[in-house]
């Protein structure tokens, strides 16, 4: 497991001498510390604590997009709501945008600026009847390092959760229109990468569609609340990895937004095995570097050939009534 805050770990390694570097370099577990000079293409995914102050989220977003491309990342992955976390529904939709408005074009400049590829995880998009029901989607944006949108997949599964005991209270249907549908996975520098959205996770379904069209790496950009992190994150993002045999790459969201609501960070990567290969741990925003051997996956598939074993769609609609 490789853990790292990138501002802080930048810090303290030029802080110390040539030879202290070179220890830290050749021994630390945290793949920030590794550059990218191996052949497997690198992403980067990130974990932030983004607020209802737009403007100081863009920055600290495009401080981490710097950074990463600088380590040699040509992929970087975003949570969740990485525009904003509003403190109530009305500043929420206040404060959206539709997809030609200005957040999305400042990313797009960037993403062509730095000649990398993003992962907009979670963007509060205006619906298409938004002068008349004042309704958004929660739409996870894919830009190529052209600055091209290349895909948009709407959030489909949405957190209508009642807790008490875990305090536990968002009803994101009040003001969050379902997406109508997946949409294929896109072919990226690091594989072909299949989209869902925080709750989308807890739907193997939505992990094994996208595998079965062909997708070598799922991504799951969150905002898990901290009950619901601390109890099923990782498992579920280890069980997806699992059950598709794809790497799984989730941001996330990190501490505490607004007054009213805090998420538990450790940002993921999972290899095809199920093996966490990269953590952000749960204390301040920062990223893990992954490389992405695509032979992992055809290994794995190939030495555990799960999806040939797998019975057609009717058999698991069946039900046999005979008894024994």
């Amino acid at each position: 497991m490789f853990r790292c805050n990138l501002g802080s770990s930048v810090k303290y390694l030029a802080s110390l001498s040539a030879l202290g570097r070179h220890h830290i370099l050749q021994n630390s577990r945290c793949f920030l510390c590794r550059m990218s000079t191996s052949p497997n293409p690198v992403a980067a995914v990130c974990q932030v604590t983004a607020t209802p102050d737009k403007e100081a989220n863009f920055s600290g977003c495009k401080q981490l997009l710097e950074e990463a491309r600088q380590r040699g990342a040509c992929m970087v992955f975003l949570p969740e709501g990485f525009d904003y976390i509003g403190s109530s529904r009305e500043e929420t939709l206040s404060m959206s945008e539709p997809l030609g408005g200005d957040i999305i074009s400042r990313y797009t400049q960037l993403a062509r600026k730095l000649d990398v590829w993003l992962s907009l995880g979670g963007f509060h998009e205006r619906g298409h009847d938004w002068e008349n029901d004042r309704r958004i989607y929660n739409s996870h944006v894919i830009i190529n390092s052209k600055g091209d949108i290349l895909s948009v997949y709407r959030k489909s599964h949405l957190f209508d959760v009642e807790l008490p005991e875990k305090g536990v209270s968002l009803k994101e249907s009040a003001f969050t229109i379902p997406g109508p549908s997946l949409v294929p996975p896109v072919q990226t520098p690091i594989g072909k990468v299949g989209l869902g959205i925080c709750y989308d996770l807890r739907f193997p379904e939505l992990s094994l569609a996208l595998q079965r069209h062909g997708a070598d790496i799922l991504t799951y950009p969150s905002a898990f609340t901290v009950a619901t992190g601390a109890a099923h994150w990782e498992v579920l993002l280890r069980a997806r990895a699992i059950e598709t045999q794809c790497f799984v790459l989730a941001a996330a969201q990190v501490g505490r937004h607004h007054e009213k609501r805090s998420s538990y960070g450790h940002a993921l990567a999972v290899d095809p095995w199920g093996e966490v290969v990269g953590d952000c741990g749960r204390e301040k925003p920062g990223m893990v570097l992954v490389e992405v051997n695509l032979d992992k996956v055809s290994r794995t598939r190939k030495n555990m050939p799960v999806q040939q074993h797998r019975r057609d769609t009717a058999f698991y609609h069946s039900m046999s009534q005979t008894c024994l």
